[in-house]
């Protein structure tokens, strides 16, 4: 046993000591779902216990990797993660299913054996099994090896192929050790002699094998295993929450980058990334459609520029201050008033695009105000970190005795919505933002509007000279032209259009669309994240179940008739059919490709497929690697090789011919725009997208 195993048998060994001799133990038998789970405040999370040390000495080894992202998911579903462990791989369902534990975390293979005592949440990896042997025991085929003992764990899935093995090669014997064996403590086996072979999972051997010079890795024994985690099969709500985490997860972090960028680099990434704020001001998600009158200004911007722009949601002006500063986004642009407070703070403002007042709110049943003195005594509730609270400070300066309430974390439409509901006194809102809240809503009214206007600008950082210089151009090319003019008229000045915003507003607890029941249930069926479903389902028939392409595609996933028999369904006019067929059409398509791709690359390949048939995309991954672009990476990869295969030097050598490239590259693109807008504004969690 080497040096690190030993350390790290020692730290394992002391954090079980502390354990026993620190706080008593809060074990406790749960079986329910997610809800019991959130009266309890914790997600417990089960591992066998060699995880920790395995967790631990090594880099390379996924298991840290997991540990983190079952730690996320626990606190994006509000609760606290707690670690159990078990002594072995075969204890782990018996733990969740007694009530011991909530999840399985670990490089837990998904076998028919375990999917009839546990069920399954998407798989976070696909893997192969090993034969791991001595070098000097030569062959590459285990039709080569001649007789050999193969150690395995029991109540594993190396068992299990163990088994399948000897039933297909009468040189193959399994000896059995006990469950917790690890994998270290199976090549330690074979090293010392005791056994020829073992089975060991290629996402976990490379790494391992760097402690053992005189082993190597054979032959493959099992293809495309998934690794997944796993939950109690009466537990679906927790089951569907944890699909969805581990998909927008992937989704998101595929296209996260930080950089304090300037013009020059922004303009060879070709992207301009935009940080605002979720409001029916700034940026919001309307059915299926991005809009907003920040986010149609800085599209209309890129656009001149060919950048395509991706938006940054924080929920404060202190988050995106803060996110400008770490480099996770390039301007500021979410209704922010420039005040001499944020310039000395380090902000820096483009020329304002915007001139407003400040508005006092109050309930509709108050009279207006006669003059700001009318104030005194009263309490005006704003978020700290907005602009507000130095009107209010200037104002009690000047005599008038107004109170401040600070509300964290709180929007303008929030505030509006306490004073209301009688929450909140009053509070102090920009006119723009007034106007349109009070174009849906008689609840509310403006009592006063405070003297002398004030700017809104677009945020940047003071190493950005030039993109403020490019910025500063537009603004001064644009302000009250005709392009401003239309837009600011649609968000702020027309009432239908304002009201129908307001009514199909994508929020956090309204329907996306009139099948969102329908798309969770097909959607846990086939581990999808139900937001990404209905995203791919706007994008294919805007919600109309009697949707027909010119090509004969049906129904509101567009399948093919043909194609949806294939997979045991026959009319896809009826939407829950049709829904079916569409997820389990997109399922076999991912299943085409390389099993090593990254969950939201394979995605991403799957939808492409769905546009365009797999032939297609495969050729478009041939030509990327052609081009010295990797042909496991989608966005800038090989969407840049699909965009190719239009041009005929380009179709000629492809397999499958001419494709008009363009299609599949903005259907993906478009598909996990929207999506990521989806679970930024159903969750209000800090998601980017990256529109066109």
């Amino acid at each position: 046993m080497t040096q690190h195993r030993v350390l790290a048998g020692l730290l394992a060994g002391l954090t079980l000591l502390l354990a026993a001799c620190g706080a008593p133990s809060k074990e406790y038998i749960e079986t329910g779902d997610l809800d019991a789970l959130r009266e309890r405040g914790e997600l417990r999370l089960v591992a066998p216990r060699f995880d920790e040390e395995q967790a631990l000495v090594r880099e390379g080894v996924p298991l840290q990797e997991f540990r983190e992202q079952a730690e996320a998911a626990a606190l994006a579903l509000g609760l606290e993660p707690r670690w159990v462990y078990a002594d072995g791989t075969g204890d782990l369902d018996d733990m969740i299913n007694d009530g011991r534990a909530d999840m399985i975390v670990s490089n837990y293979s998904v076998t028919e054996d375990r999917r009839e005592r546990v069920a399954f949440c998407t798989p976070v990896a696909v893997i192969d099994e090993y034969l791991v042997l001595p070098k000097d025991r030569e062959g590459d085929r285990l039709a080569d090896l001649g007789e050999i003992t193969v150690a395995v764990p029991e109540d594993t899935a190396y068992a299990e192929t163990a088994a399948e093995l000897a039933e297909r090669h009468d040189t193959v014997t399994v000896e059995t050790l006990p469950s917790g064996t690890s994998d270290s403590g199976l090549l330690d086996a074979v090293a010392e002699g005791g056994y020829d072979a073992a089975i060991v999972d290629g996402n976990m051997l490379d790494s391992l094998l760097m402690d053992y010079d005189g082993l190597r890795k054979g032959p493959v024994v099992t293809e495309r295993r998934r690794i997944a985690w796993a939950v109690r099969p009466d537990n679906p709500v927790l089951r569907a929450a944890i699909n969805e985490f581990i998909i927008s997860h992937h989704v998101s972090a595929s296209v996260q980058t930080r950089a304090q960028r300037d013009w020059a680099a922004i303009k060879e990434e070709g992207v301009l990334r935009v940080i605002t704020s979720n409001n029916p001001a700034s940026y919001f998600l309307w059915r299926g459609e991005l809009m907003g009158f920040d986010y149609d200004l800085t599209r209309h911007f890129a656009k001149q520029h060919g950048l395509r722009v991706r938006m940054v949601v924080r929920d404060s002006a202190s988050a995106m201050f803060q996110a400008l500063q770490e480099g996770a986004g390039d301007v500021i642009a979410a209704s922010m008033t420039a005040t001499e407070e944020r310039r000395q703070a380090g902000w820096r403002f483009s020329k304002r695009y915007l001139e407003v007042h400040e508005q006092i709110i109050g309930r509709a049943d108050e009279e207006p105000f006669e003059s700001v003195q009318a104030l005194a005594g009263r309490t005006v509730a704003v978020a700290p970190d907005s602009a507000f609270v130095d009107t209010l400070r200037a104002l009690r300066e000047e005599g008038i005795a107004v109170e401040t309430r600070l509300v964290p974390d709180a929007t303008s439409e929030m505030l509006i919505q306490r004073v209301a509901d009688g929450d909140a006194d009053l509070t102090l809102v920009d006119s723009h933002l007034a106007a349109l809240e009070s174009t849906y809503r008689e609840d509310i009214q403006p009592l006063w509007t405070l003297e002398g206007t004030r700017e809104i600008a677009w945020g940047l950082r003071e190493n950005q000279p030039r993109l403020k210089k490019q910025l500063d151009a537009y603004i001064s090319r644009n302000y009250k032209g005709l392009f401003y003019n239309v837009t600011f008229n649609r968000y702020f000045k027309e009432p239908k259009t304002i009201r129908i915003h307001e009514q199909y507003r994508v929020e956090a607890g309204k329907e996306i669309s009139p099948y969102d029941d329908l798309v969770k249930e097909y959607a846990l069926e086939y581990g999808f994240d139900w937001r990404l479903v209905v995203s791919q389902m706007y994008q294919e028939s805007q919600f109309d179940p009697d949707a027909r392409s010119f090509a004969g595609a049906q129904g509101l996933m567009q399948v093919m008739p043909r194609t949806a028999r294939q997979f045991g369904f026959t009319d896809v006019h009826d939407p829950e059919q049709g829904i079916a067929a569409g997820m389990a059409y997109l399922e076999w398509l991912e299943d085409r490709f390389p099993r090593r791709l990254e969950l939201a690359q394979k995605l991403y390949f799957g939808l492409a497929a769905y546009n365009a048939g797999a032939g297609h995309v495969e050729d478009a991954r041939r030509l990327a690697q052609r081009l010295g672009k990797d042909p496991d990476l989608w966005f800038d990869n090989v969407e840049t090789a699909m965009l190719l295969l239009s041009r005929p030097q380009y179709a000629r050598q492809a397999r499958f011919g001419y494709v008009r490239g363009s299609e599949p590259v903005k259907y993906v693109r478009e598909i996990r725009n929207r999506y990521l807008g989806y679970v930024e504004f159903t969750e209000e969690n800090n998601i980017s997208a990256e529109p066109d």
